[in-house]
């Protein structure tokens, strides 16, 4: 009789798990997992370096609310440039997904291939690992994450606004993740019999969860560290967030269409409320302080 192993929370059954004593020396969907996360983590970081980072504010004050938004002569202006372009694109993304998956049968056979190598090369040791890992993207954690980084930035600052703009990020994936699952009304992988007692299927609401936490987490977190804390800030955040997607479907809970439209509400949502916020969050350290200080024609020194 194949091994089993429990599905996460009280609530879930055990699942059947494949793979004999020599598939355990491999445990290939696990390898697979942390190959793609670094993979995904080496790239963000690599966009992260190549950022243009401007070194003086803006001539003289902007017009309006929405050109301080998309200037991009400041440090604050050219990440909420990006930002704005982040929710297009993950709007996009998303979008074109949703009406694949609803009207075509275009992506069915990369889902099925997919979701079928998962499943035949399933091990119980590869199976704990995925577990470990899709915990990243569970709502408590979100919870407890959001409360410590909250709590942190109280002590250090005395933020008011990051309280709201966590809350947005969070809060407001997962109800835009569970209005989406009811319209769509995916059905999920028949390989995981976990998956039929967990609802529809797209979009992936723990990897939506974990591209908005941990963006949001990583961004926070970069305004106490300063410049030279974005790159491995970013890579962190987006290898998490593209773990916990693979971990979804090397698992057999989700679809590769669902977790990668997932991906895009998370970071195009946390895009969104960093937009929202605008310079209230999105000040990077030291350098953005002293630029939105600076008068205007004044330099701002920036470290190597």
């Amino acid at each position: 009789m194949a091994p089993t192993v429990p599905g996460p929370g009280t609530d879930q059954k055990p699942i059947c798990v494949r793979g004999g004593a020599a598939g355990n020396l491999k445990d290939i969907p696990f390898v697979v997992l942390i190959l793609v996360a670094l993979a995904a983590a080496g790239l963000a970081g690599v966009a992260a370096r190549r950022r243009p980072l401007p070194v003086r504010p803006p001539d003289g004050p902007p017009a309006t609310r929405l050109a301080r938004r998309l200037d991009p002569e400041t440090l604050t202006g050219l990440a909420l440039t990006v930002a704005l372009a982040a929710v297009f694109a993950g709007g996009v993304v998303l979008a074109v997904l949703a009406v694949l998956v609803r009207r075509t049968d275009a992506l069915a056979g990369i889902d099925s291939a997919v979701a079928r190598w998962g499943h035949d090369h399933a091990t119980a040791l590869s199976t704990h690992g995925l577990h470990a890992v899709t915990a990243l993207g569970e709502t408590w954690m979100a919870i407890v994450v959001g409360l410590l980084v909250a709590l942190t930035e109280l002590w250090r600052t005395r933020n008011p606004w990051v309280v709201p703009f966590l809350l947005a990020v969070i809060v407001g994936d997962k109800l835009l993740t569970s209005g989406l699952k009811d319209v769509v009304g995916r059905v999920r992988p028949d390989l995981n019999p976990v998956a039929a007692t967990l609802g529809p299927s797209f979009p992936s609401g723990h990897s939506s969860t974990a591209a908005a936490l941990w963006a949001a987490v990583a961004l926070v977190v970069a305004r106490w560290l300063g410049r030279r804390a974005i790159v491995p800030l970013s890579a962190a955040a987006v290898g998490i967030a593209v773990g916990v997607a693979a971990s979804r479907v090397l698992l057999d809970v989700h679809w590769l269409t669902d977790v990668l439209a997932g991906l895009a509400l998370g970071w195009a949502w946390f895009a969104a409320c960093a937009v929202a916020f605008g310079g209230r969050v999105l000040r990077f350290g030291a350098v953005a302080e002293r630029a939105a200080a600076r008068p205007p024609g004044s330099r701002v020194r920036t470290s190597a």
